[in-house]
């Protein structure tokens, strides 16, 4: 059960701290489940300075929309055009992985920039969870985007020879996926 004490505590101060762990991000999904009116806080964590906050925010959005993609909609537009241009990995492979798992959620403009954002990903990035978790949703997509196929391909390629075992295994499963 949750306290009236808890529900006034501002969630950047529920999710602040120094360490690389999670800390009370289950706290702030079970607030936010409790009251659906402060899911937009969590989504107004995405502009704090403290990169701790963003990190577990990303973490706390993943559980949200895995718990009730509904609640997560109305941010849809927000997570296209701003949280995914964050240079943060953890904001980068959370968007990747809402793209994966929320695809019916995104309008075909709002998929189509999503494309060209994770496109960027697999280009740019050497976070490794950023690319392992681009891989898929471009793959899908690119079934029936032959110009996206195309693009995708040499570096799908390239990235099957990475060195980091999860990259290369990810990057082969997309090209299994595009050349059956």
């Amino acid at each position: 059960m949750i306290s009236g004490s808890e529900m006034a505590e501002a969630f950047v101060d529920i999710l602040r701290g120094a360490t690389n762990t999670l800390g009370r991000t289950e706290e702030v999904v079970d607030i936010v489940l409790a009251d659906h009116d402060r899911a937009h806080e969590v989504y107004d964590l995405f502009f704090q300075d403290d990169e701790w906050v963003r990190l577990r925010a990303a973490s706390t959005s993943k559980r949200l929309w895995r718990a009730d993609t509904a609640l997560f909609a109305p941010f849809i537009e927000g997570w296209v055009d701003y949280v995914s241009a964050i240079d943060q990995p953890s904001a980068q492979w959370t968007f990747a992985q809402l793209c994966d798992e929320c695809d019916d959620l995104l309008s075909p403009d709002q998929r189509d920039k999503a494309i060209k954002r994770l496109s960027d990903y697999i280009q740019t990035s050497d976070d490794w969870i950023v690319l392992n978790s681009s891989m898929a949703p471009l793959a899908r997509w690119a079934e029936d985007r032959p110009e996206l196929k195309a693009a995708i391909l040499p570096r799908l390629q390239q990235l099957s020879e990475d060195d980091r075992k999860s990259v290369a295994g990810r990057a082969r499963k997309a090209l299994a996926h595009l050349n059956p």
